[in-house]
């Protein structure tokens, strides 16, 4: 007798009335969004929004070099910056929220729920207020540091939930063996836990990190120089705003895409490295 236990399902497969049904209400549903895009590309065509003329500027080197690549190249450096000082203070966060000293772990508990509660741009205005009163930075970089500072605080308490969730996801014959070997628990998380949850903390730190790189856009209420902020202007002085938008929104769905695409490569090569051990047969066994 199978001692295999039975698979359950959420639910029951549909029988050929269920499949016509599920048929059905697809169709409606394709023929609904069909019908918002074409409402949407007639209302922008009746407004001239589509005209060839309004897409003529991004033709031009001066509406990249002027407007959008400055804009871009903000993005991608307020991101890049609070997505490393980010994962540094996640894991430090993470780790310390399960250090077994009750004060350390306590402190970083607190301070991981404080920022996952705190509104993102009510962080980055507060900081960007702090940091002009008593003159942090230059003039010139203020707004980009209050914009990494708040990207750095919320996304790390984040991470830090992130990294404590894929440590205990491991199996409990983990730590034990760890503790029967004589590690430490700095060790025993150094050199045993962390990098056996790398796989599994990869894919939502990634997109952690992707909503981080969308978030920069919120610099624009701080006068960072940003994509969304750039685009605006460039509407703004070409009087195409639809078009700028929908090609600024093209640009980040790119950009979000490569970067998620390159995650899941990473954590495929993780986990065929993971897999590549070696095999009994080519192992050599000594001669008696």
């Amino acid at each position: 007798m199978s001692t295999q236990p039975a698979l359950k399902t959420l639910y029951d497969a549909p029988g050929p009335r269920g499949k016509a049904l599920n048929v059905i209400i697809s169709g409606f549903c394709l023929a609904g969004i069909a019908g918002g895009i074409f409402w949407v590309v007639t209302a922008l065509n009746d407004k001239g929004q589509l005209a060839p003329e309004k897409w003529q500027p991004f033709l031009s080197a001066d509406m990249w070099r002027t407007y959008l690549l400055p804009g871009i190249q903000g993005t991608l450096q307020a991101a890049g910056l609070a997505v490393v000082l980010a994962t540094v203070l996640g894991i430090l966060l993470g780790v310390g929220r399960m250090s077994q000293i009750k004060l350390l772990s306590y402190s970083c508990g607190a301070v991981v729920e404080f920022f996952r509660a705190m509104p993102l741009l009510i962080l980055m205005i507060f900081c960007f207020q702090v940091f002009a009163n008593y003159s942090l930075f230059p003039s010139t970089q203020m707004a980009m540091a209050a914009v990494v500072t708040g990207l750095t605080l919320c996304n790390g308490a984040v991470i830090a939930e992130i990294v404590r969730a894929g440590v205990h996801s491991l199996p409990r014959g983990q730590s034990e063996a760890s503790m029967a070997l004589g590690f430490s628990g700095g060790q025993m998380m150094r050199m045993i836990l962390l990098p056996q949850a790398i796989t599994a903390m990869l894919p939502p730190i990634v997109s952690q990190l992707v909503v981080a790189l969308k978030d920069t856009a919120l610099g624009y209420q701080i006068t960072y120089v940003e994509a969304v902020r750039q685009g605006v202007q460039a509407g703004s002085a070409y009087s195409n705003y639809i078009p700028a938008l929908l090609v600024v929104a093209a640009v980040m769905i790119a950009i979000n895409f490569a970067l998620s695409q390159l995650a899941v490569t990473v954590e495929n090569r993780l986990r065929k490295g993971r897999k590549s051990i070696v095999k009994p047969e080519q192992v050599a066994v000594p001669q008696l």
